[in-house]
């Protein structure tokens, strides 16, 4: 049983680690634009699918392939950024539906290139650390935990010691005053979605091996996201990690012992009682990013 437990710990590092890069780039992306982004599970999907494409059927490096999922669904979000959620600044609703819109586009279009099955792709390497008798970790987990750590520990450093990232830090809690200080809003909305959409794609490319995509594997996942940044508090990137983990820990824990529909259920109970007991969320939500 001692042997399950610790096995169960790491799983659930393993699962808050690429958790946690999906919940902050949606968090960077509301607490910057004021935007909802119900697209932002397919900017997941699409990141597993660039590793499809490039390591899994062009045999390209794997860490080269994921760098460039990295890039190409930060330019994914560009492009959101740019025709929809621009010229629907002053519409939040509008912006919300729009994204919908994007997210039916995505899904169509891996459907159309790649299928509706499931696609399977070998990990780079089947090797594993054992750590206790019984307890282990596959390189490709550690890589996702090792990744993940680093993109965080990075976004924190941009956000609170770099100009752009005060810039953002500045349009996250008061648009209105950044731009009376010289702020361009449009470059830091940019800048907010390249960064937000990228973080969700690199999850994707990293767990890719591990999850067998789908087009439509990002349902799930903004509705992981959403309850995390709910119980973390709404715009807070600190709560999102620490809600991440916690969810993580409930949800692998509860699967283990149980099952996964109760798991699921359990993670929207928990989202409620902290709603119940803390409406704002466990960090509040005064300032935002």
């Amino acid at each position: 049983m001692s042997d399950l437990i610790l096995q169960t710990i790491v799983n659930a590092v393993y699962a808050a680690s690429y958790m946690s890069l999906i919940a902050v780039g949606l968090v960077l992306i509301f607490g910057v634009m004021g935007v909802i982004n119900f697209a932002h599970g397919e900017l997941y999907m699409a990141g597993a699918y660039v590793v499809v494409a490039l390591y899994a059927e062009s045999g390209m490096p794997f860490l080269v392939a994921v760098v460039l999922g990295l890039v190409f669904v930060g330019l994914l979000g560009l492009l959101m950024e740019i025709s929809l959620f621009r010229p629907l600044r002053d519409n939040p609703l509008g912006g919300l539906i729009a994204s919908i819109g994007f997210l039916l586009i995505l899904q169509t279009t891996a459907v159309l290139g790649f299928g509706v099955r499931m696609a399977h792709i070998p990990p780079p390497t089947q090797e594993k650390i054992e750590l206790l008798n019984g307890v282990v970790l596959t390189h490709q987990r550690l890589l996702v935990i090792i990744a993940s750590v680093a993109l965080l520990s990075l976004l924190y450093l941009f956000l609170h010691r770099t100009k752009y990232g005060w810039a953002m830090r500045a349009c996250a809690q008061d648009r209105e005053a950044a731009a009376l200080q010289g702020i361009s809003l449009s470059q830091v909305s940019r800048l907010a979605m390249f960064i937000g959409a990228g973080l969700a794609g690199v999850a994707g490319a990293l767990t890719a091996p591990l999850v067998s995509p789908t087009p439509y594997m990002g349902h799930s996942v903004i509705v992981t996201a959403f309850i995390i940044i709910i119980v973390g508090g709404i715009g807070q990137l600190e709560g999102a990690i620490v809600a991440a983990i916690l969810y993580a820990f409930v949800h692998t824990f509860v699967t283990t012992f149980f099952d996964g529909v109760i798991a699921d259920i359990t993670g929207l109970l928990l989202m409620l009682m902290v709603l119940v007991i803390k409406p704002t969320g466990l960090f509040g939500a005064k300032d935002r990013v």
